[in-house]
């Protein structure tokens, strides 16, 4: 059957196209209350749907904002596979939906312009999540649409930043596992790429290992991607090649998962032969058994304020409930450590759990 158009509305209605435009946008001041009834009646009896790819044409405004994520590791599903991307795009898109607007989600491969999608789906405006070459942010520049940018080190002032003290983060786990007599500690990393987030995680590995005075001994780091295989398979090399190390630091919460099954297969004990503690707190992290010990960073939240910046460099008001600077060009959320039951004391057998210490 053939699409009802605006003009179809109004000859069934004997109105003026002009008086439907005026329903569809909301100036009903515009036409009489037996005329708005009346087109109304004619809407759902034909069960007309606005054409919004015409009206963005003519307004010049799609409501549509662009996600993109980087598809820096090998695994391509990484999307869907980590839950860490749905709580924050659960952030954006519930701010976003509030105010009429749309998401279209998109990776991006390595060596791949998204500049051309920008520009043909006619977006009012971006969320670009991770890191890119230099050139990308250039390009950028030069579609002239509000863009903000999540968990992104670069230093340009034309950008909105969201984002968290990646090396404080990596510094805290690992401080954490040294305060509790740890002294051989493992890291299970995503590839280290200069200026990412996994780089900054893994500084602060660094700095809290060397500032303790302890060997920092680089066949302990485990580097490959921030996936559940990834911990599987350095779980099961630390079990047959290092068995010195009694506490491991996973950069994502994923790897934590992978990593504790994979020990659990080798008859090896969390927290009880091995401690590991996490990073995100990812919802899931909860519900795993034994519940992770990690550093939480408020994901959804995250999410939600980069939906309010954008809201705010596309002209919404918005109800920005965080207190946050109209211009105000970057964003640091707080972390803290989650005491769950996947870290002991080393030398007592004390484990440390959520009962102990009244959090998570």
């Amino acid at each position: 059957m053939k699409r009802p158009t605006l003009k179809d509305v109004a000859k069934a209605a004997s109105v003026s196209t002009a008086a439907v435009s005026y329903v569809l946008n909301g100036k009903h001041e515009k036409v009489s209350g037996e005329t708005l009834e009346r087109i109304n009646n004619v809407i759902k009896s034909l069960n007309y749907v606005p054409d919004y790819s015409a009206r963005s044409l003519v307004k010049n405004q799609s409501r549509l904002i662009g996600i993109v994520i980087p598809q820096t590791e090998k695994h391509a599903q990484l999307i869907l596979e980590n839950p860490w991307y749905s709580e924050i795009i659960s952030g954006i898109e519930g701010k976003l939906r509030k105010y009429g607007y749309h998401l279209l989600l998109s990776g991006v491969n390595q060596g791949e312009s998204y500049l051309d999608l920008l520009i043909q789906r006619n977006l009012d405006g971006a969320i670009i999540m991770g890191i890119y070459p230099e050139e990308f942010y250039e390009g950028l520049k030069k579609i002239k649409i509000p863009i903000v940018l999540i968990d992104s080190y670069i230093n340009d002032s034309y950008f909105y930043r969201i984002g968290i003290d990646d090396e404080y983060g990596g510094y805290l786990a690992t401080k954490y596992l040294i305060d509790r007599g740890h002294t051989n500690i493992g890291m299970i990393t995503g590839a280290i790429r200069r200026e990412g987030v996994v780089e900054k995680r893994f500084l602060g590995y660094k700095r809290a290992i060397r500032e303790s005075n302890l060997f920092y001994n680089p066949d302990y780091v485990f580097e490959d991607s921030m996936s559940y295989d990834h911990g599987v398979a350095a779980g099961h090399r630390i079990a047959s090649a290092f068995p010195e190390i009694t506490a491991v630091f996973a950069t994502a919460d994923m790897i934590a998962f992978g990593l504790i099954k994979s020990f659990t297969d080798e008859g090896i004990r969390t927290p009880d032969d091995i401690s590991v503690i996490g990073f995100d707190d990812v919802f899931m992290s909860r519900m795993f058994l034994p519940p992770l010990t990690t550093v939480r960073q408020d994901i959804k939240k995250k999410g939600v304020i980069a939906a309010e910046r954008l809201l705010s460099l596309i002209g919404e008001a918005g109800d920005d409930d965080n207190g946050q600077s109209e211009d105000l060009r970057e964003t640091i959320l707080p972390l803290e450590i989650v005491e769950r039951g996947t870290v002991i004391r080393r030398g007592n057998g004390q484990s440390l759990t959520e009962t102990e210490h009244g959090r998570g």
